[in-house]
């Protein structure tokens, strides 16, 4: 019997929650994604090793450990580790960035289309993110990588 798969709609919710001066300066913002059918969610050790560890990879078609980037709506890194931080390097084509990710933070991207390192904002040329490597600072790092697509 072969199995449907029905699509859901992704919630995604930040609150952060502040008191200054006796007033309240927090907020909470909500993100509905509709018709995800495909979901991804892994913890992945990433070690302190040359050019990383590989994290996520997209493309025009889907396979082992690849998404298609044009369906891609939504990914999240979360550092699960309490002291070490890990660099992500994001690449496309011709472009890529390297980001900071510190112990217990999340990195959040919602597509990885529109990406540029131009460092003149009047210049903008959008490129997809093909993949995502990551590379611990001085010992290993558990990274949990959630991904989801439509």
């Amino acid at each position: 019997m072969a199995t449907t798969i029905t699509s859901a709609t992704l919630t995604v919710t930040l609150t952060e929650s502040i008191s200054l001066n006796g007033s309240d300066q927090g907020a909470t913002n909500t993100l509905t994604i509709a018709s995800v059918n495909e979901v991804s969610k892994r913890i992945i050790t990433v070690e302190d090793a040359t050019n990383g560890t590989e994290v996520y990879k997209g493309g025009a078609a889907s396979g082992a450990g690849q998404f298609i980037s044009a369906n891609v709506k939504y990914i999240r890194l979360t550092n699960l580790d309490d002291t070490n931080f890990v660099v992500l390097h994001l690449e496309g084509n011709s472009h890529y960035s390297q980001h900071k990710l510190e112990a217990g933070k999340s990195f959040i991207l919602p597509t990885p289309v529109g990406f540029d390192n131009n460092a003149d904002i009047d210049n903008y040329s959008a490129e997809t993110i093909t993949t995502i490597q990551a590379k611990a600072d001085s010992a290993d790092v558990d990274l949990e990588v959630f991904v989801a697509c439509t």
